[in-house]
């Protein structure tokens, strides 16, 4: 009876420590559990924030690659301008993305996939653009060689405007009426009408100039305006009444007397009278003729 009062106490001393053992057993493998999850959480994390700076780091490239792309003053076109829009929308929705303190396996999966399709996006982009700039450089060739052409041409226009201009001035210089030779004569009125040469001033009431006109093959014929110009022995211009302006050796000149005569190119010599509105003066009077804008002939009489 002794020994099975003392075989109970060993019993159930031998079950308190088989509990015991399962316990720790227990507590032990959820340690080991608990350890390796941490562990695997842990080396999760490390690969997310890894893959988070991996691709900060190619939006970052991305990013650097348009703004280089975008550099060129270049107009782009519209479709061209909304592409770089979408670009940078989506880059800037990227790193709101990755800047977030946790990000699901199906978010980073995304993310990634955002970032694929952005680098595809701009890599056309920037073909795009190279291709834009390569033919802006090609038109500008073309333009610099047609202002090139452009600038020869008129150069050349210019030229020939100036040369035909040259020309047409010679015409007109050798168009021209010339007188082969001038002489001037002083003259008086008598009572009965006669006129009567002299020398004395004091005498003289009129001046009559006498030229004739080179053969001038060039010359139009028919009338042609005859321009005097009478300078008295004091040198000044004689203006009278009839007097006034016209253009000759590229000058504006007031005239003392005009008239006109008729041009055959037939050699014929002309006589011209001007009766002085005031007394003659001693002296040497000088007479200038003009015509078709260029200077004529001249002639002289000298009066005591």
């Amino acid at each position: 009876m002794e020994n099975q009062n003392q075989d109970q106490p060993i019993r159930k001393d031998s079950n308190k420590i088989y509990f015991l053992i399962i316990v720790i057993m227990a507590l032990l493998g959820t340690n080991a559990y608990l350890f390796f999850k941490d562990k695997k959480a842990s080396d999760r994390i490390v690969t997310i924030s890894d893959e988070k700076t991996s691709m900060q780091t190619e939006i970052d490239k991305i990013e650097a690659e348009l703004d280089n792309a975008s550099t060129d003053k270049l107009k782009l076109s519209e479709q061209l301008e909304n592409e770089q829009s979408l670009a940078r929308a989506k880059i800037q929705e990227l790193r709101v993305a990755l800047r977030k303190g946790q990000l699901t396996q199906g978010q980073l999966e995304k993310a990634k996939e955002d970032i694929k399709q952005l680098r595809y996006f701009v890599t056309k982009y920037t073909a795009d653009i190279d291709v834009l700039r390569k033919q802006n450089i090609t038109l500008i060739t073309e333009r610099d060689e047609l202002k090139t052409a452009v600038d020869s041409v008129s150069s050349k226009a210019s030229d020939l405007e100036r040369v035909n201009q040259e020309l047409n001035t010679k015409v007109q210089v050798a168009a021209a009426l010339k007188t082969g030779n001038v002489s001037v004569s002083a003259f008086e009125i008598r009572n009965n009408g006669k006129e009567n040469g002299v020398t004395r001033a004091s005498t003289a009431e009129k001046i009559r100039i006498n030229f004739s006109v080179v053969n001038n093959s060039i010359a139009e014929k028919g009338l042609h305006d005859i321009f005097f110009r009478i300078v008295d022995p004091s040198g000044n211009l004689i203006v009278s009444s009839t007097g006034g302006m016209f253009t000759a050796d590229d000058e504006e000149l007031q005239y003392t007397y005009k008239t006109a005569i008729e041009f055959a190119n037939d050699g014929k010599s002309y006589s011209i009278d001007w009766a002085n509105p005031a007394e003659f003066q001693k002296g040497t009077y000088t007479v200038v003729l003009y015509a078709d804008g260029h200077t004529m002939g001249k002639g002289e009489v000298t009066l005591r």
